[in-house]
């Protein structure tokens, strides 16, 4: 008996509508992600102007809450120079500012929308930096922390919001977020976050027992960590990362080429103590 070949089919076509389904799947999935707008390259003139004024003037430069610039503070918002305190504690006080003064502040639950298609503001809590570097060299009781919200009940905060100096050698931004149950982790350049989460954590407990006689209830929480590949300019991203949270939002419209303009934006801002919303 001849042995029977076997049958061979032309597959060709099958493989021209796969690839074709593929291709559109890939971009429904393309078209379905939220289209976030690019940020401008440079300010209107008359504000560049502006900075540029800030930038000659010596001496005080702004003044809000218990924050101050002077001319030595505002210079490290040139290109290529390293954030220090007192820039990011004055943006965060503008956070917080901000946050206090908005009436319509969102409960916890889902965001409201700006007319400019911005998150409004969150009830968050700006912590400054030197709450990070008392945390982690005295811990909650030996850095008497437990003053430091003798006058706010964070859990009844939408967000924390903390600066996070790693050894005067990079800036991150971290966030103890109650509306999402989530200690975040913010970095520029995806670095350290166990120890971040480590550290709130044991925070977010301690102050728990001190304030509501309890342990914390960790129950459906994780830690938080997006992927970052921003590379440098650290301070600026934290600042940046901060802003964006204290909104509730949690795509960023800025990468690492958006840096000279966010630099002159932020000049702008602390001069005239006011958080631009454009």
């Amino acid at each position: 008996m001849q042995e029977r070949k076997p049958l061979s089919f032309d597959t060709s076509a099958l493989d021209v509508l796969q690839r074709k389904w593929k291709a559109k799947d890939e971009q429904l999935e393309e078209d379905l992600k939220p289209k976030v707008p690019s940020l401008p390259t440079s300010l209107p003139p008359p504000d560049e102007d502006a900075v540029r004024a800030f930038l000659n003037k010596r001496g005080s430069i702004a003044k809000y809450a218990r924050e101050s610039v002077e001319d030595k503070d505002i210079i490290r918002l040139r290109p290529g120079q390293w954030l220090n305190d007192e820039i990011i504690n004055f943006y965060g006080a503008m956070i917080l500012g901000r946050s206090e003064g908005c009436k319509e502040n969102m409960p916890n639950g889902t965001g409201v929308v700006g007319a400019k298609g911005r998150g409004k503001s969150l009830n968050v809590h700006y912590f400054s930096t030197f709450f990070w570097s008392k945390l982690t060299s005295e811990g909650y009781d030996k850095g008497r922390l437990a003053k430091w919200t003798k006058k706010v009940d964070i859990f009844s905060k939408d967000a924390l919001l903390v600066p996070v100096n790693h050894s005067n050698a990079h800036w991150t931004a971290a966030a103890i977020n109650f509306r999402r149950k989530r200690i975040e982790s913010y970095d520029s350049m995806g670095m350290a976050k166990d120890i971040v989460f480590t550290y709130l954590r044991r925070y977010l407990d301690a102050e728990h027992r001190n304030k509501k006689k309890a342990p914390f209830d960790f129950t459906g929480w994780q830690d938080y960590a997006p992927d970052q590949e921003n590379g440098y300019d650290c301070g600026v991203f934290t600042c940046q990362f901060l802003e964006t949270l204290s909104r509730g939002e949690e795509m960023f419209r800025f990468t690492q080429k958006d840096m000279p303009y966010l630099r002159r934006r932020m000049i702008w801002e602390i001069g005239h103590t006011k958080l631009r919303d454009d």
